[in-house]
């Protein structure tokens, strides 16, 4: 496989994927390169969505396609906004502006404690699919860090850290998160088939 499609309009997801994959020597594009147009997220877990949208990449341009579908849980707010977490960041005014939310729902809550959750999808070019999980522990912080970093990293800080996701450097990001975690089982996936 030479040429991958990441289903994803995500300009974050796309350039984090790319650099995770470069080793292997894969391009990487993303569904704005193809075309594709976004497909409703309607499935009940996040295996759903991601298996989803990587058929649809598949059945549109023919190519190998991964797909995730990720979410932030919050265990004191039952494990929310988790399969919703970017919508919910698109109703309550975006990012940052979703932090103070977040931050007045935990208020008087003992337990910070969250994980990101991510569930990669990948369609081969046989139209086979196979599944890939990864999740890291943490906590939310009640001060963001790094308001420039990508989605709900600038309030999650990964569990034996100091620093939150929006100020830890790429590549310790890379072999921690969620979306890292799934890669790496990817990765490995690849090199066996």
């Amino acid at each position: 496989m030479k040429r991958l499609l990441l289903a994803t309009h995500n300009h974050h997801k796309l350039q984090e994927v790319q650099e995770i994959l470069k080793p292997l020597a894969i391009e990487v594009v993303g569904a704005e390169e193809c075309g594709l147009a976004d497909v409703e997220e309607v499935g009940q877990t996040f295996e759903e969505n991601a298996l989803l949208k990587a058929r649809f990449g598949f059945q549109q341009t023919g190519l190998a396609t991964l797909a995730d579908d990720s979410g932030l849980c919050i265990r004191a707010l039952n494990d929310a906004p988790g399969l919703f977490s970017a919508r919910f960041a698109a109703k309550n005014g975006g990012y940052p502006t979703v932090f103070d939310v977040i931050e007045s729902s935990l208020k008087g809550q003992a337990d910070r404690s969250a994980y990101f959750r991510c569930c990669l999808a990948f369609v081969n070019e046989k139209g086979d699919s196979f599944v890939f999980n990864g999740t890291v522990e943490g906590e939310i912080v009640s001060q963001p860090e790094g308001l420039g970093a990508f989605g709900y990293d600038p309030i999650f800080r990964p569990q034996g850290y100091e620093h939150t996701f929006g100020v830890l450097p790429s590549d310790v990001k890379h072999r921690l998160s969620h979306r890292g975690r799934a890669l790496a089982a990817f990765v490995a996936f690849l090199e066996k088939n």
